[in-house]
């Protein structure tokens, strides 16, 4: 599996070298206990990284490669850190899932990074409990989180911390949310209230709709008339560009709601895939986003090193290895605790600034973005560290 990385590891290095700076931060860890293995520093550090691949599934098996690249571009632009990579293949099934960390600790690994799924997470982070072994899923599912398991992947929670913050300090205060009767949609509806209370918000209502094409045709009329009432500055929808997001945006306006009025907010990114950008109904709509600037870098810097294009979340591997490095380079023993995880400076990965909490959550810098004119254009800028605006 090093293959790819002994080839391509001089021009990595070459690609890396002005930046190397910006994808590892540096961190204070000071005394950390518990929660973790202790680790020998001065010698490579097991890492075992759980992939979805092994069942034959196309899609699979090119985010199982993507992650696995992404760990090894990630390790390459490690200076004085050296990590002992272990892939194990999952197949996408809980019981496996769980059955590769059992094996992997037992050959040694310290921390487990991935898997991708939700249920497989779970499995995995009862399967190593015993052992004291942190997982670093690359799940965005927060159900999941807490104990020895962290959730990588962009949160609910963050997202609406992020673009209900924004919202309500351009003045879109009055703020409806429309959610699909799914367990994403429920999860994503929870986290708009608790981001509306949280920063002062108001809720001007909270519409759900059966998952279908009939279910959210027949809800567009009570939606409308609410939102038409005088007394709502933004529409906060969790549908993603697979499911109702082009109902909801098409369909709106042609029942009267005045998109000078009324904001069109995401929860989900509207640039995925880019042929979402071309909808008439989400010219204007805002979202959040990674760092733009720092996530085409790493696109750049894959395409460069591998010859084809990451996959959407392959950069949660990279920055899973970036905070393992960044750990370890400081040479305490307990670097892999969850103290340490969760030490308040955070990290820096291609994704821009994120930190992991200590209930398994994460918080990401994210910016806020319009589409219009068919691309996507940056309103506020990701922060570039906590504390800052945007948090």
């Amino acid at each position: 599996m090093f293959a790819v990385l002994r080839t391509s590891r001089n021009l990595l290095l070459r690609l890396g070298a002005l930046t190397a700076a910006l994808w590892l931060a540096s961190c204070d860890t000071g005394t950390i206990v518990g929660g973790g293995p202790t680790i020998n520093t001065n010698a490579p550090v097991p890492v075992a990284l759980l992939v979805p691949g092994g069942a034959g599934n196309t899609g699979d098996e090119f985010l199982a490669r993507g992650l696995r690249q992404a760990a090894e571009l990630a390790i390459a632009d490690l200076q004085g850190v050296n990590i002992d990579l272990r892939v194990y293949n999952t197949g996408g099934d809980p019981a496996q899932a769980a059955a590769m960390a059992t094996q992997a600790v037992a050959d040694g690994a310290k921390i487990i990074l991935g898997p991708v799924f939700a249920e497989s997470a779970n499995a995995v982070g009862h399967a190593v409990a015993s052992a004291g072994i942190n997982v670093l899923s690359f799940s965005n599912n927060t159900d999941i989180a807490g104990g020895n398991v962290f959730v990588l992947g962009p949160t609910f929670p963050n997202t609406a911390n992020r673009l209900v913050s924004y919202a309500a300090q351009t003045g879109k205060r009055r703020i409806m949310v429309v959610s699909e009767q799914t367990a994403a949609g429920e999860i994503g509806a929870r986290a708009l209230t608790s981001a509306i209370a949280r920063t002062g918000a108001v809720s001007a209502g909270n519409f759900t709709y059966p998952f279908s094409q009939e279910g959210v045709i027949n809800a567009i009329p009570a939606i409308a008339a609410r939102a038409k009432s005088g007394d709502v500055d933004a529409i906060f929808m969790t549908a993603d560009t697979s499911g109702s997001l082009s109902y909801l945006t098409q369909l709106l306006p042609e029942q009267g709601v005045d998109r000078a009025l009324v904001q069109f907010i995401g929860l989900t990114r509207w640039d995925i895939p880019p042929s979402t950008l071309s909808l008439p109904g989400v010219q204007g709509g805002w979202f959040a986003l990674p760092d733009p600037g720092l996530n085409g870098q790493f696109t750049a810097r894959y395409q460069a090193a591998f010859n084809e294009p990451p996959h959407t979340i392959s950069g949660l591997a990279y920055d899973g290895i970036a905070a393992i490095g960044a750990l370890v380079q400081a040479g305490h023993a307990d670097a892999l605790t969850a103290s340490a995880l969760t030490q308040g400076a955070g990290f820096v990965g291609v994704n821009g600034i994120f930190r992991l909490l200590a209930d398994g959550t994460n918080e990401r810098g994210l910016a806020v973005a319009e589409v219009r004119n068919n691309q996507v254009i940056v309103l506020d800028p990701a922060p570039r560290s906590f504390g800052g605006a945007g948090f």
